[in-house]
């Protein structure tokens, strides 16, 4: 079992990966909570779709990729309010004309430059061919946005559950809301290397989702979302060393299984164990013992 666990940790392909995957699944993580709150897990699939053209540019110019995401995901933000607060189009309608047209330009400009681009890498990461340079990159950037999302999850929580209450208190709904955005699109940057452009969505979504399932109260959120999502990715890393599988593939695969977990036996909201509380309802009325609620999360 040791040296299962040893092994893979011999190569430095393999600790950049390990490295890589638990910093952007930490951010990611902590994110996804308040996007699962908030209603906007439709956002994050929108800017990781919308940078596209950004990485293709930048592999085109020879400049760091990450810069080009990181325009083109501010673009992206920025088109989604400009449409949506000048004209009559819902924000579902908004996101989806915006996501689709700038990852359709990507998908030009990759056919036009075919030689010069690995799709694949660019739609589902590279992790496990990292170089140093890329760790302090994506390290840097999950560091910045950590920092942030801590100094202001209080904030953002108001603002994620009761944004009037928030306005009353001094707080700016807009401020927060593109502040929000902006960690997004910091956060999509740096988790592209790990995993690419389509899989980052499911990091963006499934350990907030998975902590939802599990708990009522925020601060728990905040701190189950990561830790499930590393332990999976860790995980996952790992499985896909021995079964030379999709590196980025297998840790979505990870955590989809830990949700399916957590949708299935969660103590309050999972099917299984709310099916068991059913029958064992009865009984318990028979017997003369009062019966637990189930509590809405």
């Amino acid at each position: 079992m040791i040296d299962t666990l040893i092994e893979p940790l011999q190569y430095g392909f393999m600790q950049r990966a390990l490295l890589v995957a638990v910093a952007a699944t930490i951010v990611c993580a902590l994110l996804s909570c308040w996007l699962v709150l908030i209603g906007w897990s439709l956002m994050g699939d929108a800017v990781s779709h919308a940078v596209l053209p950004g990485v293709v540019l930048a592999y085109l110019l020879g400049v760091p990729f990450a810069l080009g995401a990181l325009v083109f995901a501010g673009i992206a933000v920025a088109l989604i309010w400009l449409v949506r607060g000048t004209s009559r189009v819902k924000e579902d309608a908004t996101i989806g004309i915006v996501f689709t047209t700038l990852f359709a330009l990507g998908v030009v400009l990759i056919s036009k430059n075919p030689s010069q681009i690995d799709l694949h890498h660019v739609l589902f990461g590279n992790l496990l061919g990292l170089a140093s340079g890329d760790v302090w990159q994506v390290s840097i950037l999950a560091a910045v946005v950590l920092a942030v999302l801590v100094a202001k999850r209080r904030d953002l929580t108001l603002f994620a559950f009761d944004r009037v209450q928030a306005h009353t208190l001094g707080l700016s709904p807009a401020a927060l809301s593109a502040l929000l955005l902006s960690l997004l699109a910091v956060t999509i940057v740096s988790a592209l290397q790990a995993v690419g452009v389509i899989l980052v969505v499911a990091m963006l979504i499934i350990p907030g989702a998975t902590a939802y399932l599990l708990t009522d109260r925020m601060a728990r959120m905040l701190v189950i979302a990561p830790v499930l999502a590393v332990i999976a990715s860790v995980i996952g890393v790992y499985t896909s060393y021995y079964t030379d599988a999709a590196t980025g593939g297998v840790v979505v695969l990870a955590q989809a299984v830990v949700f399916t977990l957590a949708y299935l036996f969660a103590p309050r909201q999972g099917v299984v164990t709310r099916l068991v509380t059913r029958r064992r309802a009865p009984e318990r009325e028979t017997a003369g013992e009062p019966t637990e609620s189930v509590i809405p999360g």
